[in-house]
């Protein structure tokens, strides 16, 4: 496969256009041309919070449903996609994980990467839309019993009962811990942070706020080198915030996610989250009391939100959207675009429509 006369868009290496020459699964060439350019090459966009789409969700799914889930996630050029629970019973915890492992097992090539548990061990006074009912303190037995490979992501509270007991149960798996539903003060923040913790969930959401007396976790996203999951969609996150946090902290520092429901792709309605009942009307998922449930946003509007609200380059936007939440993961292999590299690669049109996605090597979508 030849990709011809591409604004090519690299995290690292900047913009420029270019013949990218596919083989195989990798990139095995990229020659520059100059010129005028057809299309705007960037890499595939990552999700990493995500509890479903188009009907389907994850403390529920069965494979065919994980299956519809990705088809639907690629068309919105997708090519890392983490299922992402809620707080749940050790079991479904569980049930979702081996799920997801035996599916990326069966298939070569595939947009799912592993799993995010967010929750059961966050802090209640935080919970949001998360079932109060299984919310619990961490502990090494309970963790030894769920964790496996295919979890790539937890978010927890540092101020929880076990935090400090687990962490090194945790690291010794690779897996990464990001900060959320929490109450912490700065100090417990940055303890976790000088224990490993280096990433905060949908930020500033689901997180006590800033005060000049104690800067909570909103400060400590300010001040600590973290990468900050932000959800772009102008209801969690206005967009003159979005925009402070790109001019202070920049681009470096964050991590674009939908943390999106069943309910994306789909009408207003009623659905389920993790037991509790969630209303769509909109773009706005609330549960009864109106607190916010997820988003119904896919990663292709949030790139263009970020876009639009902050005026980034695109290489900033290439680093939000892939390279910097694979990074915080620790896969290298993914998320530029340079000879080596695994191809996952979206095509974009000037107004960054999604055209055509690329995941490791093959066509998975076109748009007509």
């Amino acid at each position: 496969m030849e990709l011809k006369r591409v604004l090519v868009v690299d995290p690292v290496d900047g913009e420029y256009i270019a013949n990218i020459r596919i083989s195989g699964n990798k990139i095995e060439s990229i020659a520059k041309t100059g010129g005028d350019f057809s299309s705007i090459a960037m890499p595939g966009f990552v999700d990493t919070h995500s509890h479903g789409a188009v009907g389907i969700n994850c403390m529920t799914m069965n494979t065919r449903d994980l299956e519809r889930w990705e088809e639907f996630a690629v068309t919105h050029g997708v090519t890392s996609l983490l299922p992402t629970t809620v707080s749940a019973e050790a079991k479904e915890m569980k049930r979702v994980a081996d799920l997801v492992s035996d599916y990326v097992t069966e298939r070569p090539r595939t947009a799912v990467r592993g799993v995010h548990f967010e929750g059961p061990y966050i802090n209640p006074k935080k919970k949001g839309a998360q079932n109060p009912s299984v919310i619990r303190p961490a502990t090494v037995e309970e963790l030894r019993s769920v964790l496996s490979d295919i979890v790539m992501l937890i978010t927890m509270a540092p101020e929880i009962e076990g935090f400090l007991e687990v962490l090194p149960e945790i690291a010794k798996r690779e897996i990464t811990i990001s900060i959320g539903h929490t109450d912490a003060t700065y100090h417990q923040i940055k303890k976790a942070y000088e224990n490993g913790c280096k990433r905060m969930t949908h930020f500033p959401n689901g997180m006590n706020t800033l005060h000049h007396r104690e800067i909570g976790c909103v400060g400590s996203g300010f001040l600590l080198p973290m990468k900050l999951e932000m959800i772009a969609d102008g209801i969690h996150t206005a967009p003159e915030f979005v925009e402070m946090i790109h001019k202070i902290r920049g681009s470096e520092a964050i991590i674009l996610v939908t943390d999106s429901l069943d309910a994306t792709g789909l009408n207003d309605g009623t659905y389920d989250l993790g037991g509790l009942r969630v209303e769509v009307n909109g773009s706005k998922a609330t549960l009864e009391d109106g607190t916010l449930a997820g988003s119904t946003l896919t990663m292709d509007r949030a790139s263009r939100n970020f876009r639009e609200w902050t005026g980034c380059s695109l290489q900033e936007l290439s680093r939000v959207s892939s390279y910097n939440a694979l990074q915080s993961l620790g896969i290298s292999n993914r998320g530029r675009l340079k000879e080596g590299s695994i191809a996952d690669i979206v095509m974009l049109n000037r107004d960054l429509a999604v055209e055509e996605t690329i995941l490791a090597g093959l066509s998975v979508y076109r748009a007509r």
